[in-house]
Protein backbone atom coordinates (compact mmCIF):
# COMPACT_ATOMS: atom_id res chain seq x y z
CA UNK A 1 0.00 0.00 0.00
CA UNK A 2 1.15 3.21 -0.88
CA UNK A 3 1.49 6.28 1.57
CA UNK A 4 0.00 8.95 -1.08
CA UNK A 5 -3.59 8.68 -2.19
CA UNK A 6 -3.05 10.55 -4.96
CA UNK A 7 -0.64 11.02 -7.32
CA UNK A 8 -0.22 15.04 -7.65
CA UNK A 9 3.81 14.91 -8.69
CA UNK A 10 6.69 13.38 -7.63
CA UNK A 11 8.37 16.22 -4.88
CA UNK A 12 7.73 15.04 -1.65
CA UNK A 13 6.92 11.26 -2.40
CA UNK A 14 8.85 8.48 -0.43
CA UNK A 15 11.79 6.53 -1.94
CA UNK A 16 9.60 3.25 -0.22
CA UNK A 17 6.38 4.70 -2.53
CA UNK A 18 8.68 5.17 -5.53
CA UNK A 19 10.08 1.60 -5.26
CA UNK A 20 6.91 0.07 -4.39
CA UNK A 21 5.78 1.69 -7.80
CA UNK A 22 8.46 0.69 -9.78
CA UNK A 23 8.50 -2.93 -8.81
CA UNK A 24 4.78 -3.48 -9.27
CA UNK A 25 5.39 -1.96 -12.78
CA UNK A 26 8.16 -4.60 -13.71
CA UNK A 27 5.90 -7.09 -12.52
CA UNK A 28 2.97 -5.69 -14.98
CA UNK A 29 5.50 -5.62 -17.98
CA UNK A 30 6.16 -9.04 -17.36
CA UNK A 31 2.34 -9.58 -17.96
CA UNK A 32 2.07 -6.94 -20.61
CA UNK A 33 4.92 -9.15 -22.79
CA UNK A 34 3.11 -12.24 -22.09
CA UNK A 35 0.01 -14.07 -23.83
CA UNK A 36 -2.87 -13.18 -21.49
CA UNK A 37 -2.20 -8.98 -21.33
CA UNK A 38 -5.41 -8.58 -19.18
CA UNK A 39 -5.63 -8.85 -15.20
CA UNK A 40 -8.87 -7.99 -13.19
CA UNK A 41 -6.96 -5.37 -10.75
CA UNK A 42 -9.36 -2.49 -11.52
CA UNK A 43 -12.13 -4.56 -12.74
CA UNK A 44 -15.71 -2.01 -12.02
CA UNK A 45 -13.64 0.86 -11.51
CA UNK A 46 -14.36 3.68 -13.82
CA UNK A 47 -11.84 5.75 -14.68
CA UNK A 48 -12.34 9.46 -16.08
CA UNK A 49 -9.20 10.73 -18.68
CA UNK A 50 -9.93 14.25 -18.07
CA UNK A 51 -7.39 15.72 -20.73
CA UNK A 52 -7.38 19.90 -21.41
CA UNK A 53 -4.32 19.83 -23.66
CA UNK A 54 -3.41 17.47 -26.46
CA UNK A 55 -1.70 14.20 -26.05
CA UNK A 56 -0.72 11.18 -28.25
CA UNK A 57 1.79 8.71 -26.12
CA UNK A 58 0.45 9.89 -22.45
CA UNK A 59 -3.25 9.29 -23.26
CA UNK A 60 -3.14 6.14 -25.26
CA UNK A 61 -0.66 4.95 -22.63
CA UNK A 62 -3.51 5.94 -19.55
CA UNK A 63 -6.30 4.06 -21.48
CA UNK A 64 -4.48 1.09 -22.72
CA UNK A 65 -3.41 0.81 -19.09
CA UNK A 66 -6.89 1.16 -17.62
CA UNK A 67 -8.63 -1.54 -20.72
CA UNK A 68 -5.70 -3.85 -19.21
CA UNK A 69 -6.81 -3.22 -15.62
CA UNK A 70 -10.00 -4.33 -16.44
CA UNK A 71 -11.20 -1.17 -15.57
CA UNK A 72 -13.79 1.00 -17.89
CA UNK A 73 -12.60 4.25 -19.26
CA UNK A 74 -13.95 7.32 -20.18
CA UNK A 75 -12.40 9.75 -22.09
CA UNK A 76 -13.20 13.46 -21.76
CA UNK A 77 -12.56 15.94 -24.54
CA UNK A 78 -12.69 20.11 -23.76
CA UNK A 79 -14.28 20.06 -27.74
CA UNK A 80 -17.54 20.00 -28.05
CA UNK A 81 -18.26 19.79 -24.03
CA UNK A 82 -19.82 21.91 -21.84
CA UNK A 83 -16.61 24.15 -21.40
CA UNK A 84 -16.88 25.73 -24.80
CA UNK A 85 -20.01 26.85 -23.30
CA UNK A 86 -18.64 28.61 -20.18
CA UNK A 87 -18.36 25.82 -17.87
CA UNK A 88 -15.96 26.20 -15.31
CA UNK A 89 -13.37 23.39 -14.68
CA UNK A 90 -14.91 22.66 -11.22
CA UNK A 91 -18.47 22.21 -12.20
CA UNK A 92 -17.53 19.27 -15.10
CA UNK A 93 -15.44 17.80 -12.36
CA UNK A 94 -18.39 17.77 -10.03
CA UNK A 95 -20.75 16.86 -12.35
CA UNK A 96 -19.12 13.82 -13.78
CA UNK A 97 -18.61 12.27 -10.52
CA UNK A 98 -22.11 12.48 -10.00
CA UNK A 99 -22.27 9.64 -12.39
CA UNK A 100 -20.14 7.67 -9.84
CA UNK A 101 -16.76 7.62 -11.02
CA UNK A 102 -13.68 6.28 -9.47
CA UNK A 103 -10.24 7.81 -10.68
CA UNK A 104 -9.38 11.13 -12.40
CA UNK A 105 -6.71 11.42 -15.04
CA UNK A 106 -5.63 15.19 -15.29
CA UNK A 107 -4.22 16.76 -17.70
CA UNK A 108 -4.21 21.11 -17.95
CA UNK A 109 -2.28 23.65 -19.15
CA UNK A 110 -2.81 25.23 -15.58
CA UNK A 111 -0.05 24.18 -13.00
CA UNK A 112 -1.72 22.80 -9.53
CA UNK A 113 -4.94 21.38 -11.20
CA UNK A 114 -4.67 18.24 -9.87
CA UNK A 115 -3.79 19.55 -6.80
CA UNK A 116 -7.04 21.77 -6.83
CA UNK A 117 -9.41 18.85 -7.51
CA UNK A 118 -8.27 17.15 -4.13
CA UNK A 119 -10.23 20.09 -2.38
CA UNK A 120 -13.39 18.95 -3.53
CA UNK A 121 -13.62 15.83 -5.77
CA UNK A 122 -13.37 12.40 -3.57
CA UNK A 123 -12.20 10.74 -6.83
CA UNK A 124 -8.42 9.54 -6.62
CA UNK A 125 -6.74 12.35 -8.56
CA UNK A 126 -3.46 11.28 -10.83
CA UNK A 127 -1.50 14.35 -12.25
CA UNK A 128 -0.56 13.68 -16.30
CA UNK A 129 0.81 17.36 -17.18
CA UNK A 130 -0.06 20.48 -15.07
CA UNK A 131 1.26 23.18 -16.71
CA UNK A 132 5.18 24.15 -16.17
CA UNK A 133 4.98 22.19 -12.59
CA UNK A 134 5.02 18.05 -13.27
CA UNK A 135 4.63 14.79 -14.61
CA UNK A 136 4.86 12.01 -12.44
CA UNK A 137 4.37 8.99 -14.46
CA UNK A 138 6.56 10.26 -17.29
CA UNK A 139 9.37 10.81 -14.63
CA UNK A 140 8.27 7.11 -13.30
CA UNK A 141 8.35 5.52 -16.84
CA UNK A 142 11.84 7.08 -17.32
CA UNK A 143 13.06 6.02 -13.98
CA UNK A 144 12.00 3.02 -14.58
CA UNK A 145 13.70 2.09 -18.06
CA UNK A 146 17.09 3.19 -16.51
CA UNK A 147 16.80 0.80 -14.24
CA UNK A 148 15.72 -1.85 -16.54
CA UNK A 149 18.80 -0.81 -18.95
CA UNK A 150 21.20 0.19 -16.42
CA UNK A 151 20.41 -2.50 -13.56
CA UNK A 152 20.27 0.18 -10.86
CA UNK A 153 19.24 3.45 -9.72
CA UNK A 154 21.54 4.55 -6.92
CA UNK A 155 24.27 6.41 -7.87
CA UNK A 156 23.33 6.96 -11.68
CA UNK A 157 24.50 9.87 -13.26
CA UNK A 158 21.82 11.44 -15.97
CA UNK A 159 22.38 14.58 -17.76
CA UNK A 160 18.83 16.11 -18.95
CA UNK A 161 19.19 18.68 -21.83
CA UNK A 162 17.11 20.86 -23.14
CA UNK A 163 14.75 23.59 -21.94
CA UNK A 164 14.30 22.64 -18.15
CA UNK A 165 13.17 25.75 -16.77
CA UNK A 166 9.50 25.10 -19.16
CA UNK A 167 9.94 21.58 -19.14
CA UNK A 168 7.83 19.49 -16.13
CA UNK A 169 9.03 16.39 -17.04
CA UNK A 170 12.70 17.61 -16.21
CA UNK A 171 11.00 18.61 -13.08
CA UNK A 172 9.17 15.29 -11.99
CA UNK A 173 12.43 13.33 -12.90
CA UNK A 174 14.55 16.03 -10.56
CA UNK A 175 12.41 14.81 -7.64
CA UNK A 176 12.27 11.54 -8.35
CA UNK A 177 15.62 11.05 -9.26
CA UNK A 178 17.00 13.01 -6.12
CA UNK A 179 15.07 10.85 -3.97
CA UNK A 180 16.56 7.38 -5.27
CA UNK A 181 19.75 8.56 -5.25
CA UNK A 182 20.84 9.42 -8.77
CA UNK A 183 22.93 12.42 -9.74
CA UNK A 184 21.54 14.54 -12.10
CA UNK A 185 22.98 17.64 -14.15
CA UNK A 186 20.49 20.04 -16.17
CA UNK A 187 22.48 21.38 -19.23
CA UNK A 188 20.70 24.21 -21.95
CA UNK A 189 21.29 27.48 -23.02
CA UNK A 190 21.31 29.75 -19.46
CA UNK A 191 17.97 30.99 -20.55
CA UNK A 192 16.29 27.44 -19.99
CA UNK A 193 18.57 26.72 -16.70
CA UNK A 194 16.65 27.10 -13.03
CA UNK A 195 17.82 30.06 -11.36
CA UNK A 196 18.59 28.46 -8.20
CA UNK A 197 20.02 24.93 -9.19
CA UNK A 198 20.76 24.52 -5.44
CA UNK A 199 17.00 24.29 -4.59
CA UNK A 200 16.72 21.20 -6.38
CA UNK A 201 20.05 19.55 -5.37
CA UNK A 202 21.41 19.07 -8.92
CA UNK A 203 24.49 20.13 -11.25
CA UNK A 204 23.76 22.86 -13.99
CA UNK A 205 25.68 23.70 -16.91
CA UNK A 206 25.60 25.42 -20.55
CA UNK A 207 28.10 23.16 -22.23
CA UNK A 208 27.17 19.77 -23.86
CA UNK A 209 30.65 18.06 -23.59
CA UNK A 210 30.45 18.35 -19.90
CA UNK A 211 26.84 17.28 -19.38
CA UNK A 212 27.74 14.14 -21.10
CA UNK A 213 30.88 13.11 -20.79
CA UNK A 214 29.95 10.88 -17.24
CA UNK A 215 26.79 10.54 -17.75
CA UNK A 216 25.23 6.92 -17.67
CA UNK A 217 21.88 8.45 -19.39
CA UNK A 218 21.25 11.00 -21.34
CA UNK A 219 17.76 12.64 -21.93
CA UNK A 220 16.92 14.96 -24.51
CA UNK A 221 13.59 17.26 -24.33
CA UNK A 222 12.02 18.59 -27.12
CA UNK A 223 12.79 22.22 -27.96
CA UNK A 224 9.23 24.41 -27.54
CA UNK A 225 9.57 25.85 -30.89
CA UNK A 226 6.74 27.84 -29.82
CA UNK A 227 9.16 29.90 -27.45
CA UNK A 228 11.44 30.81 -30.60
CA UNK A 229 9.48 34.24 -30.46
CA UNK A 230 10.26 34.68 -26.91
CA UNK A 231 14.20 35.57 -27.45
CA UNK A 232 14.61 33.20 -24.99
CA UNK A 233 17.28 31.11 -27.58
CA UNK A 234 18.70 32.90 -30.61
CA UNK A 235 17.61 30.25 -33.22
CA UNK A 236 17.02 26.47 -33.91
CA UNK A 237 20.19 26.39 -36.06
CA UNK A 238 21.99 27.94 -32.84
CA UNK A 239 20.27 25.65 -30.77
CA UNK A 240 21.01 22.22 -32.74
CA UNK A 241 24.65 23.34 -32.90
CA UNK A 242 25.67 24.08 -29.24
CA UNK A 243 22.87 21.49 -27.96
CA UNK A 244 21.24 19.17 -30.02
CA UNK A 245 22.86 15.47 -29.84
CA UNK A 246 24.45 14.47 -32.82
CA UNK A 247 26.82 11.63 -34.03
CA UNK A 248 29.61 13.51 -33.27
CA UNK A 249 28.96 14.40 -29.46
CA UNK A 250 27.34 11.26 -28.75
CA UNK A 251 31.09 9.60 -29.54
CA UNK A 252 32.06 11.43 -26.33
CA UNK A 253 29.41 9.94 -24.32
CA UNK A 254 30.53 6.74 -22.24
CA UNK A 255 30.44 3.52 -24.40
CA UNK A 256 27.24 1.99 -22.00
CA UNK A 257 25.17 5.61 -21.69
CA UNK A 258 21.87 5.29 -22.95
CA UNK A 259 19.81 8.02 -24.41
CA UNK A 260 16.43 8.98 -23.75
CA UNK A 261 13.75 11.19 -24.78
CA UNK A 262 9.87 11.32 -23.25
CA UNK A 263 8.78 12.66 -26.58
CA UNK A 264 7.53 14.54 -29.56
CA UNK A 265 10.74 14.43 -30.78
CA UNK A 266 11.85 16.94 -33.10
CA UNK A 267 14.32 15.51 -35.16
CA UNK A 268 17.35 17.35 -36.46
CA UNK A 269 16.96 19.67 -33.69
CA UNK A 270 17.85 18.32 -30.06
CA UNK A 271 18.38 14.97 -31.42
CA UNK A 272 20.16 13.39 -34.83
CA UNK A 273 17.82 11.04 -36.78
CA UNK A 274 20.84 8.67 -36.46
CA UNK A 275 21.32 8.89 -32.88
CA UNK A 276 17.01 8.77 -32.13
CA UNK A 277 17.05 5.43 -34.26
CA UNK A 278 20.59 4.04 -32.90
CA UNK A 279 20.65 1.05 -31.02
CA UNK A 280 21.59 2.83 -27.50
CA UNK A 281 18.58 4.37 -28.08
CA UNK A 282 15.70 3.36 -25.66
CA UNK A 283 13.35 6.03 -26.94
CA UNK A 284 10.71 3.43 -27.56
CA UNK A 285 11.35 1.60 -24.52
CA UNK A 286 10.22 4.42 -22.16
CA UNK A 287 7.13 4.26 -24.21
CA UNK A 288 6.76 0.46 -23.59
CA UNK A 289 7.51 0.97 -19.82
CA UNK A 290 5.01 3.85 -19.81
CA UNK A 291 1.79 1.46 -20.24
CA UNK A 292 3.49 -0.53 -17.01
CA UNK A 293 4.00 2.27 -15.06
CA UNK A 294 1.19 3.60 -15.40
CA UNK A 295 -1.00 0.35 -14.68
CA UNK A 296 1.05 0.31 -11.29
CA UNK A 297 0.10 4.27 -10.61
CA UNK A 298 -3.71 2.89 -11.16
CA UNK A 299 -3.65 -0.20 -9.56
CA UNK A 300 -2.47 0.69 -6.54
CA UNK A 301 -3.97 4.09 -6.06
CA UNK A 302 -7.13 2.27 -7.21
CA UNK A 303 -7.68 -0.48 -4.88
CA UNK A 304 -4.31 0.29 -2.56
CA UNK A 305 -3.49 -3.72 -3.05
CA UNK A 306 -2.01 -3.24 -6.51
CA UNK A 307 -3.07 -7.13 -7.59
Amino acid sequence: MLKIQHLLGLKGVCKEDIIKILDTADNYYEILNSENKITDSLKGKTVVNLFYENSTRTRISFELAQKRLSANPLNFSVSGSSVSKGETLKDTVQNIEAMNIDMIVVRHSASGVPEFLTKFSKATIINAGDGFNEHPTQALLDIMTIRQKLGRLEGVNVAIIGDILHSRVARSNVWGMKTLGMNVILCGPSTFLPQHPELLGVKTTTDVNEAIENADAVMLLRLQLERQDTGLFPSVREYRQLFGLDVEKMKKMKENAIIMHPGPINRSVEIASEVADCGRSVILDQVTCGVATRMAVLSLLGNKEGK
